[in-house]
């Protein structure tokens, strides 16, 4: 448990100095330094890393080159078979397209749908996926097996998804992206119900970095096929007022009660690295 502290306190404070310097750095010589612009954007991907980062020094120093090799091999865990893949793809834009038929059932009208095609869509996720080892080394690969040994593989999925969800709190304030402003409390439950799908996927790959990684960038890069994000929402503490966002919830959580009954048993077996 002290190792998952250690873990935890020094990813967030690393994670949200590097952010809060990133958002001190782009603000007002951005238009007269570009170059500065360029330092800011290093920077917060630097704290993006952070989890990986953290986990891979932490495994090296108590357990040595092997263990961290044996870490870092995950990420190339690919002969899983075909339907992981699937899974991996389609389950957002599954629970989203769901969502707009919910939605049209209940109102009569269709939601509003995003613009972005389907094949950009594609190719971020092709690209971003690499990306999501910067977390998912240090949230799944780190953190969830040490979590599920203390409190089982369910409810480890639940308390990585509540801190997961903490640690991106400053976007909700200073970042320039979709998040500032939005709700942080609807963000949180959907987080978590996230989490509880990547830790079942990463249970039934027998521990695949890659497959979370594939799960973590499609989520990310098909969740506005059906937009949650309030326009000109200002109060990150406030709920939601989207129709779309607490549907999204709902089914999200539908998906992950079943993921948690499937895994009311189950600790991960894998070792420490």
């Amino acid at each position: 448990m002290r190792s998952l502290l250690k873990f935890f306190l020094l990813t967030f404070s690393a994670t949200w100095i590097l952010w809060f310097t990133s958002f001190a750095l782009s603000q007002g010589m951005v238009a007269t330094h570009p170059t500065l612009g360029l330092v800011a954007g290093a920077v917060f991907l630097l704290g993006v890393f952070t989890p990986a980062l953290i986990a891979i020094a932490l495994t090296d120093r108590a357990q040595g080159r092997a263990a961290t090799q044996s870490l870092l091999g995950r990420i190339f865990k690919w002969d899983v078979g075909w339907r992981w893949y699937l899974f991996a793809l389609a389950y957002m834009p599954v629970v989203k397209l769901s969502v707009a038929v919910v939605n049209r059932v209940a109102t009569g009208a269709w939601p509003r749908f995003g613009a972005t095609p389907w094949y950009l869509m594609a190719a971020a996720i092709t690209v971003s996926t690499w990306a999501q080892a910067g977390e998912e080394i240090g949230w799944r690969g780190y953190a969830l097996p040490r979590l599920s040994r203390q409190f089982g593989l369910a409810p480890a999925s639940i308390i990585l998804g509540i801190i997961w969800a903490a640690w991106h709190l400053p976007l909700f304030f200073f970042s320039s992206g979709d998040t500032r402003g939005q709700s942080f409390p609807l963000y949180l439950l959907q987080v978590t119900a996230v989490s509880v799908a990547l830790a079942w996927l990463y249970w039934r790959t027998g521990g695949s970095f890659l497959l979370v990684m594939l799960l973590h960038a499609a989520v990310n890069n098909t969740k506005d096929i059906v937009p949650s994000a309030e326009l000109n929402a200002t109060n990150a503490w406030a709920l939601s007022h989207s129709i779309v966002a607490w549907l999204t919830v709902a089914l999200l959580w539908i998906a992950a009660v079943y993921f948690l009954i499937r895994m009311r048993k189950i600790k991960i077996l894998q070792p420490d690295s």
